[in-house]
């Protein structure tokens, strides 16, 4: 069974459809208007509708096990996300670029943590969260 390695690193670059932010939307029960109302965000500093940050950390999610498959798949589970951040507003049309990066693993006790960052297509930092694996 092979553990992951510090420096090790995965990515995963995604558009934010509209099919996306409406299918979670149903998918989280999360129908904002923040989310899916244009009108009622055209009347805030943002002027158009936001992607849930929720859905940020699932993209994180595809990273995780993008570097799992990357192990052979190894039996291992996500044992969480610590100092969550939504940073910036996600826009329908953005694309995000997730980068996934090992930065410590504890073989005794079968886990790893990782730097997740979220970025759109202009470089601006959007999303942000540490990451742990742990071996099951």
């Amino acid at each position: 069974m092979q553990e992951p390695t510090v420096g090790m690193e995965v990515s995963f670059s995604k558009t934010v459809g509209e099919s996306d932010v409406y299918a979670f939307a149903g998918i989280s029960g999360d129908f904002s208007p923040n989310h899916i109302d244009h009108e009622y965000m055209s009347r805030t500093r943002y002027g158009q509708r936001i992607a849930h940050g929720v859905l940020t950390l699932a993209f994180m999610s595809t990273c995780s096990s993008k570097l799992i498959e990357s192990l052979g798949n190894s039996p291992t589970v996500s044992y969480g996300y610590d100092g969550v951040r939504f940073i910036k507003p996600v826009f329908i049309g953005d694309t995000l670029t997730i980068r996934y990066t090992v930065v410590s693993v504890d073989s005794e006790a079968g886990r790893s943590s990782a730097k997740v960052t979220v970025e759109n297509q202009n470089g601006e930092l959007v999303s942000a969260a540490t990451h742990i694996l742990k071996r099951v």
